[in-house]
């Protein structure tokens, strides 16, 4: 088993279930999406470019995308907190995935590189 495979075997649920669906609707969501494991967790690339990482927050253990260029990205959804570059999009596990609401930010994301 690859370390990438081994990454979301070892989540716990609801976090496992929410990191599945947001791998497979990014990869699916454009075809030159790749998949990396970078930094020991799961970086998604566009066109070969960093786009965003799956992680969870240290204190509410809460998924959450990062975008890398996120200090381009304006959307009222994304967070910087304490970062310079990168903006993060929490994903609250107790409701359904808001996929209008992934598909704006992934635009966004996606605009910066083209």
């Amino acid at each position: 088993m690859n370390e990438l495979t081994l990454f979301f075997e070892k989540l716990e649920e609801p976090n496992k279930s929410v990191f599945l669906f947001l791998k497979d609707y990014i990869l699916n969501y454009h075809p030159e999406i790749d998949l990396f494991y970078k930094w020991k967790l799961p970086y998604l690339y566009y066109q070969k470019k960093p786009l965003c990482y799956l992680w969870k927050d240290k204190k509410t253990k809460e998924p959450y995308l990062g975008f890398a260029k996120g200090f381009l990205m304006e959307h009222p959804a994304l967070v910087t907190g304490n970062r310079n570059t990168i903006k993060i999009l929490p994903i609250p596990v107790d409701k359904d995935v808001d996929v209008q609401l992934l598909s704006e930010v992934l635009e966004l994301a996606l605009d910066v590189y083209r």
